[in-house]
């Protein structure tokens, strides 16, 4: 029996690819197909991997240049030969799913989010004052075919189960391809955040600088309230951002997993603006014990209880600003242990346990030997 995973790039370690590397862990010797790899950036565990790349990988300066080929994404996607493997899983925020199985194969699909670019975030990359006219009339063209070939690849005849990683990309899946999706949370890795709990004056970001991160309404509310801010990551937006900050928002660029565990732990709150698919930074912040600031929609709405942060609606920089005062002046508090016990739902054990009982039901019900499968997994627990 041959195993393929399936991811749409990798050019870094962030949840996407955590997920991929525990899905990785539960089905071994399973071989990897990605449209892209940089060396160097993804972890040990997904450098052994048998690994398969597409004509993109021979683009030059493709490592920086990547989202600019998104039109020729489905056309790459597609080359990969997978003949001779019984079992396919796509890890996919884009175009992972559109891969061909062989005839007879089953096609497990994990659905971070649909295609970003197309569908509801559309607005957010390519709007006026966020690309450049060419840019901006360039994917008006292309938006309604890669619609359409999104929508065709996620026929049933393609892919046999769709995985969406909260309630609120099940509803996505459901408007944009018409199809019921299996509901199944990624994970954060509790073991990085057992550190002591010491709170401190400073709120805390761990983000990359993409547009629907809504890293500026937190920059502006902090510039208002005049509190102190430590913005983690990088990112397309990082520049004007920056421009943007005041005295006590302090953007410092990456840091190590051990040097981000410890400003969760010294954080006063975790700050999460932006509405995401579901969110692995909240999950984490909690695991150190810290409460959540988050926009009330989406992922983090999940996650997220009135035991463990915040939720504030609209995503506005004074309804933002209203959430960090509740906290500033205590007329909210909240446990360590609340958070951590609220943390602890979101393992990786429980995230493969669940996973692998959706592939083995995909499985049978596609008529497939149960014990041909279970001869290829291994769980840590």
């Amino acid at each position: 029996m041959k195993i393929a995973l399936v991811h749409d790039w990798l050019t870094g370690m962030r949840g996407g690819e955590n997920v991929l590397e525990a899905i990785a862990e539960a089905f071994p010797r399973s071989e990897l197909f990605t449209l892209i790899y940089v060396p160097g950036k993804i972890s040990p565990e997904l450098t052994i991997l048998k690994r398969h790349t597409s004509p993109l990988q021979k683009v030059p300066q493709v490592e920086r240049r990547y989202r600019h080929l998104l039109p020729v994404m489905p056309w790459a996607i597609e080359k990969f030969d997978l003949s001779g493997f019984d079992l396919v899983i796509s890890s996919s925020h884009c175009v992972a799913k559109g891969v061909r199985k062989a005839p007879g194969a089953v096609h497990v699909s994990y659905i971070h989010a649909p295609m970003r670019y197309i569908w509801d975030r559309y607005d957010d990359y390519f709007g006026p004052g966020r690309a450049s006219l060419p840019v901006r009339l360039a994917a008006s063209a292309v938006r309604g075919p890669l619609q359409k070939w999104d929508r065709a690849v996620s026929s049933p005849e393609r892919v046999d189960l769709l995985i969406s990683n909260s309630r609120f990309i099940a509803d996505q899946v459901r408007a944009a391809y018409g199809r019921e999706s299996k509901v199944i949370y990624p994970f954060a890795d509790q073991s990085r955040f057992l550190g002591k709990r010491q709170p401190g004056r400073n709120y805390l970001m761990v983000t990359a600088f993409a547009p629907y991160k809504r890293v500026d309404l937190a920059v502006e509310a902090f510039n208002r309230l005049k509190l102190p801010l430590i913005v983690v990551g990088s990112g397309q937006e990082g520049d004007r951002l920056k421009k943007k900050a005041g005295e006590t928002v302090d953007f410092i660029g990456h840091l190590s997993n051990a040097a981000i565990a410890e400003l969760y732990a010294r954080c006063k709150a975790f700050v999460f603006p932006g509405l995401e698919d579901f969110g692995i930074t909240p999950v984490e912040a909690m695991a150190a014990g810290a409460p959540v600031i988050a926009f009330g929609e989406g992922g983090a709405a999940e996650t997220v209880t009135s035991k463990t942060g915040v939720l504030f609606r609209p995503q506005t920089v004074e309804a933002l600003m209203d959430a960090v005062m509740k906290v500033e002046k205590g007329e909210v508090v909240f446990t360590e242990e609340d958070c951590r016990s609220r943390a602890a739902e979101f393992s990786k054990q429980r995230f493969q346990k669940e996973l692998v009982e959706a592939v083995r039901e995909a499985w049978v019900r596609a008529g497939k030997d149960p014990a041909q499968l279970e001869e290829r997994v291994r769980l840590g627990y």
